[in-house]
């Protein structure tokens, strides 16, 4: 299928590795030109460099990237330094620590907050008046499906992506759907990243079992019996990026292997 988005150009952010490399991938190879973001210079380098020789990336797809913190005004500077106008957005920033709430101090909250409510808003301010003028623009946010099923070693990440979540729900129903501008949420549920590596870590350490026990025990309680790749994952992002997604705004789309158990 051609998802008719060849020619446009997207942010894509935490692209170094992991779920925002797959979608940066999925992107580029339906020809959009892309801008990766990430805080570690060489490792974005290097997926940079990975993206530019991938195979299936059609020749007129341009890869840049900016090593930038985007979740510091400092950083979202030195991105719309490189560039102002983009068609697509996709936001994500790497996930607060695991741990105990009763742990945490206010300045934890505000880490959270900031990273993962707080920049998604920011960027999307910056750069969905555009979109709505040109009459095309897709934000994709990278949150979790801890925002339906919370984790409960994960309440750093629960409360701020549902806050997220509820500041979504009212702006993508605003008079932005009629101007071609969707917005939506993409949960992932377990996929095989680091942040999987980190939860798994804190896991074994809370239970006293060995990762393979945990990593094991996880993917017998999902119905597709695995973690997800960042591939799948990508590929569902770029499906909502994409012309055919048009009539698809304010959603909460679940890619967790089935392991989410209630209907709605």
């Amino acid at each position: 299928m051609d998802l008719g988005i060849a020619g446009k150009w997207a942010l894509v952010c935490g692209a170094s590795k992991g779920l925002g490399f797959g979608c940066a991938q999925a992107l580029v190879r339906e020809g959009v030109h892309v801008l990766i973001v990430a805080r570690g210079a060489e490792v974005l380098q290097a997926s940079a460099r990975k993206l530019i020789a991938d195979s299936a990336r059609p020749a007129s797809a341009t890869v840049q990237f900016v090593a930038a913190d985007i979740t510091t005004a400092e950083g979202r500077a030195a991105v719309f330094a490189v560039r102002r106008d983009f068609d697509i957005v996709v936001t994500n920033a790497g996930g607060p620590p695991p741990g105990d709430f009763r742990d945490w101090e206010r300045d934890d909250w505000i880490k959270a907050v900031d990273a993962n409510m707080l920049t998604p808003i920011e960027l999307i301010k910056a750069t969905v008046d555009g979109m709505a003028a040109r009459g095309f623009g897709r934000i994709v946010n990278i949150t979790s499906s801890s925002v339906k099923s919370p984790i409960d070693i994960l309440g750093l990440s629960n409360g701020a992506r549902s806050g997220l979540t509820g500041f979504v729900a009212g702006v993508a129903r605003t008079q932005l759907a009629a101007q071609g501008v969707t917005i939506n949420n993409l949960l992932p549920g377990k996929f095989d990243t680091d942040r999987i590596a980190t939860t798994v870590r804190a896991s074994a350490e809370k239970s006293g079992k060995s990762i393979e026990e945990i990593r094991r025990a996880q993917q017998a309680q999902i119905p597709a019996g695995r973690y997800g790749t960042p591939g799948e994952f990508g590929a569902i992002c770029a499906f909502l990026c994409s012309a055919q997604a048009a009539y698809m705004t304010g959603q909460n789309v679940l890619a967790d292997g089935g392991a989410y158990p209630g209907t709605f």
